[in-house]
């Protein structure tokens, strides 16, 4: 069934907004770009008609919070069979380029802008270029959505195929135009298993710890938790973990600095509390080596959550254990399903040697 939307004004007797459209197909494309909360509050345009050498040229192209790339197409008339074989070509160049080619792919963007600085910016954490392009989604944007798109994206997407359409309308206001917007697939569903060269998951959880003036790693290990927050996109992935999952945890940048075991679901900052010796105390009246978004405590998306943990092992971030070849990623939790996942898991218990600490082997 089309995605459709109908707006009406608020009267005694309610009207119905006429659909109008975009005078200029270049239009939708401009707005984008001076606006990218558009598509999402979570992407970062870093490039635009960006050349594939496959005879074709990317609309735009966008990086999420994890370092994955958004490769997004509008449709402009084009039949669904057309556009969408179009985009699963471009993705398969997509998904070759390396980190090197991101940073040039931005500088013809963005001229005199750093890239790294502006994602800093953008997501409040540093561009780790190890991260860079594990994962990429394939977005079709179109004024109308017709059953044949839909048929076709819904049974790539059933396939662990990461595509989705964002259908655009736009209604006449008096001598206003507005527009809506309405996504196929909630881009916020928990997200596929990341890797390449993918295998079966091996029931490892990957967590990323982001340390900094945010949130603090000494924390993390006297208190017993991890976090994430500042918007949807990082707190999210938390809800994956259930009680007696085991995680490792990784700084970026730095390295791998302990392993744990969960201890119940996620909650916000609101609501969750440490054991100390006067007994269950906010986490807020302990933590005090990190802001943990305060700020937003009464935002549902921007805030803080928190997944309690007791570590089996950790590390302080000067022990941290690096080296090439370790598997990295920004999501803040993610079940990797690639060989490099496995491997580093090996590599780790051997040196993390209590990771199955109390619990009669792995």
């Amino acid at each position: 069934m089309s995605i459709r939307t109908a707006i009406w004004k608020i009267s005694d007797t309610p009207q119905a907004l006429k659909e109008s459209s975009i005078e200029k197909e270049q239009q939708l494309e401009d707005m984008i770009v001076a606006a990218p909360r558009l598509l999402s509050d979570e992407w970062m345009v870093c490039g635009r008609q960006v050349d594939t050498g496959l005879g074709g040229r990317i609309d735009l192209l966008a990086l999420a919070p994890d370092g994955s790339l958004v490769l997004i197409e509008l449709k402009r008339g084009r039949t669904p069979r057309d556009v969408v074989a179009q985009c699963l070509d471009y993705a398969g160049w997509v998904e070759k380029l390396q980190a090197s080619d991101i940073f040039s792919i931005y500088a013809k963007f963005a001229p005199g802008r750093d890239l790294g600085g502006e994602f800093q910016k953008q997501f409040g954490q540093l561009l780790d270029e190890e991260t860079l392009n594990q994962n990429h989604q394939i977005i079709i944007v179109a004024e109308a959505l017709d059953d044949s798109t839909e048929r076709i994206v819904s049974y790539l997407s059933a396939r662990n195929i990461p595509v989705n359409v964002l259908c655009f309308q736009v209604f006449a206001n008096g001598k206003e135009q507005l527009l809506s917007r309405t996504w196929l697939l909630d881009p916020m569903s928990t997200p596929v298993a990341v890797g390449s060269g993918r295998e079966p998951w091996n029931g490892e959880f990957y967590c990323s710890f982001g340390h900094g003036d945010t949130r603090n790693w000494e924390d993390a290990v006297q208190f017993g938790f991890i976090s994430g927050g500042g918007g949807a996109w990082f707190s999210k992935t938390l809800r994956l973990l259930k009680p007696g999952d085991r995680i490792w945890a990784r700084v970026p940048q730095m390295g791998f600095v302990g392993v744990g075991r969960v201890l119940g679901s996620y909650q916000p900052a609101e609501s969750f509390a440490v054991q100390t010796a006067k007994g269950a105390t906010p986490i807020f009246e302990v933590a005090k080596r990190g802001t943990y978004h305060l700020e937003s405590i009464d935002d549902k998306e921007r805030c803080e959550y928190f997944v309690p943990v007791r570590w089996l092992e950790t590390v302080p971030l000067a022990a941290a254990h690096y080296g090439d070849g370790l598997f990295g990623n920004q999501n803040t939790v993610c079940q990797p399903t690639t060989p490099k996942w496995r491997a580093t898991v090996d590599k780790l218990k051997d040196v993390f040697k209590n990771y199955d600490k109390g619990e009669g082997g792995s």
